[in-house]
Parts: C-alpha cells; structure tokens; sequence
C-alpha cells in the first residue's frame, strides 16, 4: 500500500509517496517563490494590452493576468486567483500566472500537507527524533541527485533530463542492439522520472527508433499506465518521439534543484544536522556560498538550534563541496 511521507523541515516541507519501499512521488515546498497555487488576494492593475495584463499584489510581487476585467482600470484593484506560481529559471524567474475571480474573500491557496492529503493514501509524518530515517531509506538522497543531475540510470541504459524555458526533454540511451527492448525499459524509466520528480508542463521523451507500430502503440499504452492522469500525449512516432504536456501549477523538483543550487544544499543541510546528535555548543561548517546564504537568514539558523537544543554557529571552509556541510 503507498503511504505518503511528510516532514515539517527548517526552510522547506517534504513529501513523498512510497510504495514497495521505494519513491514514487516527491514534493517540496518552499517560501520565497510568491504566493500559492490557489491563493486569491487582492491586486493592483499595474499595467494592460490587448494579450495580457499585469497585477501586481501588496508585497509587490507580481502575476501576468490572461486578460484585464471589461472596466479595469490601471492602478484600480481588483481580486485574482493565483493558477500557477512563479517557476525558478536561470536569471529571474517566471512570474506568476493569476486570472480575474469574483471571489470576495482574499485566501491562501493549499500546502503540501493538505494537498497530499486529498488523494486518498494514508499520511504518515516524520520527525528527526523517530530513530530511522524513513526518507532516506526510500532513497531520498538519491532522488535529490537525480533532480539536481538529469540523470537517472536504469537496467540496461540511462535517461538525460534537460530543462528549457520552453519544455522539458528527456534523452533514452543505451547499448546498440534490441531498439524496442530499450525503449520499452526507457519508457518505464522516464515516466517514473516524470512522476517522482513532478515534471510537468511540456515534456518530450526521445526513444529509441522503432519501426513497427504496434510497438510504439505499446509503448505508448506503457506511459499511460504509469504518469497519473490528467494529461494530454501524441502518438509515439516513427522516430522515437513522444511529447505530453501535463497541468504545470508550480515548480517541478527538477527546477528546484537545478536552478536553486545553493538554497537546495543549504536546506539539506539542514536536515542533516538535524539528525546528527551530540550534546553542546556546536559549529555547522559550510562551504563559502552556504555559509553565506545561511548567514543572510538567521532565523533558519536559530531554528535548527531550538531543535537540536544547542547553540550553532556558522564557520566557513572554502574546502568544502555545496554538499559537504557538517554539524561539528
């Protein structure tokens, strides 16, 4: 039976959805990418066109409008809901996507928690103090590695994931021999990637070539068993490729990991030291750039010591890897 897994993390929430021992889904969250998914708030008409509008809300954070309200003025207010967040890209990110409501209560869109929560699968939350670490003996780290690379082996072969502005692609490539064996293994493997590392919007999967049509149509049956629905797909075609485009609401983990290197590294720190032990005084030693950002957000720091129940303080080592950080 999958069980989802929920940690209230220092920085960042954590889910995943575990079945046979293994991930099958992922999730994080975390502040500082604007408002959520399903928040409806009141803005401000900053700017329109005849394509689109632009609102801007309190904190002056701002989210494109499909269309402006028939008598919206500039500079007017208006209430909007919040479709999809802002998605971290190299440079600044994309701005939200909102849409004109007639709601007449401003509320905050669903957490992670409540979101997994509606699915059906039993909810377990974990905490550092439980003894095993539930998330790494599912292959938590693992995963993150994936997220963070692009690559995800499989028997017989590996996947590349590489994001664009545009779309997300994934390469299926392996040993020179039986073409539809291997697309049937990369098949497997890119729609668990898909699943596990919430890719979502536009996504291409680069296959093997295989002539035969019943084939592709099997291979094209084999995604559809195992990416959840709703999606849209094209047929598998002569030349290997197949293009599905799922409902993009926030930021994939891919895009978490990939284009917020040093925030993802600081954070599994983090968690790290929070399951290290020891009594007294202790220093977290960091790579510079962690160090850091750390140090630009005391609270973060603070809070690993109310629950580690020692006093912390940050040292640098230029030595260090981004993933090297220890609480000595």
């Amino acid at each position: 039976m999958a069980e989802w897994l929920y940690e209230a993390g220092i920085g960042e929430n954590r889910a995943i959805l575990v079945a046979d021992g293994a991930i099958v889904e992922a999730r994080v969250e975390r502040p500082g990418l604007g408002r959520r998914a399903g928040t409806v708030a009141r803005a401000r008409l900053v700017a329109a066109s005849a394509g689109q509008a632009l609102v801007r809300f309190a904190d002056d954070s701002e989210a494109i409008l499909a269309s402006a309200p028939k008598g919206a003025a500039i500079g007017g207010a208006l209430i909007v809901e919040v479709v999809r967040e802002a998605i971290p890209e190299p440079g600044k990110a994309k701005r939200m996507v909102a849409r004109a409501s007639d709601a007449t209560d401003e509320r905050m869109g669903p957490g992670l928690l409540d979101r997994i929560a509606t699915d059906g699968a039993l909810v377990t939350h974990c905490a550092p103090h439980d003894g095993e670490d539930r998330f790494e003996a599912a292959g938590w780290s693992e995963t993150l590695a994936e997220a963070a690379s692009g690559e995800v082996a499989f028997v017989g072969g590996a996947l590349r994931i590489s994001l664009t502005p545009a779309m997300t692609l994934i390469d299926v490539d392996g040993a020179p021999g039986d073409a539809f064996a291997l697309a049937q293994a990369g098949i497997a493997a890119a729609g668990g990637a898909i699943r596990r590392l919430d890719l979502t919007g536009s996504i291409g999967i680069d296959l093997p070539t295989v002539a035969d049509r019943a084939q592709r149509q099997a291979l094209a049956d084999a995604l559809d068993a195992i990416v959840p629905q709703p999606f849209e797909r094209t047929a598998v075609n002569g030349f290997g490729f197949v293009q599905l485009v799922r409902r993009r609401t926030r930021a994939s983990l891919a895009e978490l990991l990939r284009y917020r290197p040093v925030e993802s590294a600081a954070l599994a720190t983090l968690r790290r030291a929070e399951r290290a032990g020891g009594t007294g005084p202790a220093t977290l030693v960091l790579a510079p750039r962690l160090a850091d950002w750390l140090g630009d957000r005391p609270d973060l720091v603070a809070m690993l010591s109310r629950r580690i129940g020692r006093e912390v303080t940050l040292a640098s080592d230029p030595d260090l890897t981004l993933e090297g950080g220890h609480l000595a």
